[in-house]
């Protein structure tokens, strides 16, 4: 299978005024396309910093990560932002919708950030809609939704550039086990049906079940 996601040597560190604290040590790993793996770990384990650094959203202390074959570390800011925006899609545990903003709009922004003209994602703001299940809500705005339906909204605006990759840090933290269970199913759709690589960090062995493979994190080391 071909390798989507790579770190080799990877070590992040933190400072507290002059005191360094290690918080990931030497990470190795490799994600294929089309898989859907889950970092687990207590707190303080590193697990979303990890996540950050595959995603380009922070750049390691030393040690290489690879997304498509690019070293993230090697592109410019501007670069490494529009590979963000193109080629992998971010979802939180809290949603960053833009409350003002109705729900077409706030799924529409990645295509905005990217200077392109909005009439010719119209049918792919139609498919994402339905995908997520929310055609008939497009026109509320995110405090008119439950809290899985903010998700699904975050979900679709992920999907909106069609990227390839999915991160999600702790995705369905924020919501009750129905509504959290109904998330992962949907993960589980959008990762079997459309083909998207996942990664997502969780506390739950129950969430974690969707996945195909569990990375675990311990003392910022993995423990597989």
């Amino acid at each position: 299978m071909e390798v989507i996601i790579s770190a080799s040597e990877v070590y992040k560190n933190f400072y507290l005024g002059e005191v360094k604290i290690e918080v990931l040590k030497d990470i190795s790993l490799s994600i294929t396309r089309g898989e859907f793996v889950s970092l687990m770990g207590p707190s303080g384990s590193g697990k979303s910093t990890l996540l950050y650094l595959l995603g380009g959203l922070d750049k390691p202390d030393s040690g290489t990560i690879k997304v498509k074959g690019r070293e993230l570390s090697a592109l410019s800011d501007k670069d490494a932002s529009r590979f963000r925006r193109q080629e992998m899609g971010f979802i939180f545990q809290f949603y960053n919708l833009v409350p003002n903003l109705n729900i077409e709009d706030n799924i529409m922004l990645p295509v905005l950030l990217d200077g392109q003209p909005i009439k010719k994602y119209r049918q792919k703001l139609d498919d994402v809609l339905a995908t997520v299940g929310l055609s008939a809500r497009k026109g509320h705005t995110p405090r008119e939704l439950s809290g899985g339906e903010q998700q699904r909204v975050a979900i679709a605006r992920a999907l909106m550039n069609d990227p390839e990759i999915i991160l999600a840090d702790e995705p369905v933290g924020n919501l009750d086990s129905k509504t959290g269970t109904a998330v992962m199913e949907l993960f589980k759709h959008i990762n079997e049906e459309g083909k998207k690589t996942i990664l997502q960090v969780t506390h739950s062995e129950e969430m974690a079940e969707y996945s195909h493979r569990i990375i675990r994190l311990k003392d910022g080391k993995v423990w597989e």
